[in-house]
C-alpha cells in the first residue's frame, strides 16, 4: 500500500502539494503593481502512475483537460511558487519532466538519479531538489534553465525532502540509513547526517522553520515514532511514540499541532509542538492513508484507503465528524488555498482509470467524481 504526505503546510511554497477546488477556487491575480486584477482559473495537476501522464483539472469548472504525457511511472510533483512550471519525477525513467502550466505542454525530460522519489522547490523558486531513492543522492535542478546540477550525496534510500521556509536548508530523510541529511541550499553541500529512528519515511517542518519532524516508520516492528530536529543546531529531541507505521503527517498552519497517521492502528496521533508530547490517538478507522489541513487550521481531512471515505477532524476538539464517501482506494488529499474545497485522489475505479472527488468543506458533501488516468496517486495545484 502506498502513502503520501499531502499539504504539509497550507500554501507552502516549498511543497506545493495542495489541490484545486471548484467555483470559488478561481482566484484573482494582479497583472502588475498598480495594474488590473485578472481572474484566472487555478489548475490542479493529477499524476497518473499507470498511464504515464498528468491530468490537468480546471478547478473553476471541475473538468479534466487533455492528459499530458510524461515519463514512466510519474511518482511525485511540485509546482514553482510563481505557478509557471510543474515538475514531475518519473520513477522508472530516472527523469524529471517540466510542464508549462500556461500551455499544459511537457518540456524535455531532465536526467536525474535512479528512482526519483520526492521533490521540493525552494521558496524563491530557483531550485527544485529531487531525492533519488536508489542512487542515494539528491539532484538540484536550476529552474531558470531546466538543467541538473551535480548530484548531492546523502544517505541510503532517500525517501522524502522538505525545505525550511527561509529557503536556507533542505532536509532529506534517508530511509535506509535511519538518518536525515541537511543540505545547505546556498552551496548544495550536505551537512553531517542526523541520526533519527528506524526507517524515516516522511518529514514536515513547522511554519516558523524552527523544528523539522521526522516520521520513523519502523516497518515490521510496530515501534512507530516521530523525531523532532531543532533546525538551528541540527540536533534531535526525544523521540515521540506514535502509532504503528507512521508514513504521513501534517502540521496546522500555526504550527501548534502535528497530526500523524497510523494505518495499522486505524488512528491519528496529535503532537503538541510546544512540548513535543503526543495526545490521545484519534480513532478514524478505514486505514488512513493521507491527510490535509484547511488553511484556517480548523479541520484535518483524513483519506481512508480501506473505507473509500474521508474523515473530518475538528482540530479544536480533536473530535471526528461524519465520514464522507468518496471513490475506491483514496491515496492523496489536498485543500484549496481558500479552504472551500477538498480534492481526493481515488486510485482505482477499474484497471484503466481513477477519479478525483471534490468535497465542499462548508457542508462536507462530495461532488461528482472527475475521471482522470490510470492509478492516480498524487496531486498539486498552481498557486
Amino acid at each position: 500500500m502506498r502513502y503520501r504526505v499531502m499539504a504539509v503546510i497550507a500554501g507552502s511554497a516549498a511543497t506545493m502539494l495542495v489541490a484545486g477546488g471548484a467555483g470559488a477556487a478561481t482566484l484573482p491575480r494582479t497583472a502588475g503593481l498598480g495594474g488590473p486584477t485578472v481572474t484566472t482559473p487555478i489548475t490542479a495537476y493529477v499524476l497518473n502512475e499507470g498511464s504515464n501522464s498528468v491530468t490537468p483539472i480546471n478547478t473553476a469548472t471541475n473538468t479534466a483537460g487533455k492528459a499530458i504525457p510524461v515519463g514512466s511511472t510519474p511518482f511525485a510533483i511540485a509546482i514553482t511558487p510563481d505557478g509557471k512550471t510543474a515538475y514531475v519525477a518519473n520513477a522508472n525513467s530516472n527523469t524529471v519532466t517540466p510542464i508549462n502550466t500556461a500551455t499544459n505542454t511537457a518540456g524535455n525530460p531532465i536526467p536525474v538519479g535512479t528512482l526519483p522519489f520526492a521533490i521540493a522547490i525552494t521558496p524563491d523558486g530557483k531550485t527544485a531538489y529531487i531525492a533519488n531513492a536508489n542512487s542515494s543522492n539528491v539532484t538540484p535542478i536550476h529552474t531558470a534553465t531546466n538543467t541538473a546540477g551535480a548530484p548531492i550525496p546523502v544517505g541510503d534510500n532517500p525517501h522524502a525532502i522538505v525545505i525550511t521556509p527561509n529557503g536556507k536548508t533542505a532536509y532529506v530523510a534517508d530511509r535506509g540509513a535511519n538518518e536525515v541529511t541537511p543540505i545547505t541550499v546556498a552551496t548544495n553541500k550536505p551537512g553531517k547526517a542526523i541520526k533519527v529512528g528506524s526507517m524515516p519515511a516522511a518529514l514536515v517542518v513547522t511554519p516558523n522553520g524552527t523544528t523539522v519532524y521526522v516520521a520513523n516508520s519502523a516497518e515490521f516492528t510496530g515501534n512507530g515514532s516521530v523525531t523532532p530536529i531543532h533546525a538551528a543546531t541540527n540536533t534531535t529531541g526525544k523521540a515521540i511514540k506514535v502509532g504503528e507505521l507512521p508514513l504521513a503527517m501534517a502540521t496546522t498552519p500555526n504550527g501548534a499541532t502535528i497530526y500523524v497517521l497510523s494505518g495499522p492502528n486505524q488512528n491519528v496521533t496529535p503532537i503538541r509542538t510546544a512540548t513535543n508530547t503526543a495526545l490521545k490517538p484519534i480513532a478514524v478507522g478505514g486505514d488512513p492513508a493521507a491527510i490535509a489541513i484547511t488553511p484556517n487550521g480548523r479541520t484535518a481531512y483524513i483519506a481512508g484507503n480501506g473505507c473509500a471515505c474521508v474523515v473530518p477532524i475538528s482540530t479544536l476538539t480533536n473530535k471526528v465528524g461524519k465520514s464522507i464517501r468518496v471513490g475506491f482506494q483514496p491515496s492523496a488529499i489536498a485543500v484549496t488555498h481558500d479552504g472551500t474545497m477538498v480534492y481526493v485522489v481515488n486510485s482505482f475505479v477499474n484497471e484503466n482509470s481513477g477519479t478525483v472527488t471534490p468535497i465542499r468543506t462548508a457542508t462536507n458533501t462530495a461532488l461528482i467524481p472527475i475521471p482522470v488516468g490510470n492509478f492516480p496517486s498524487a496531486i498539486a495545484i498552481t498557486p
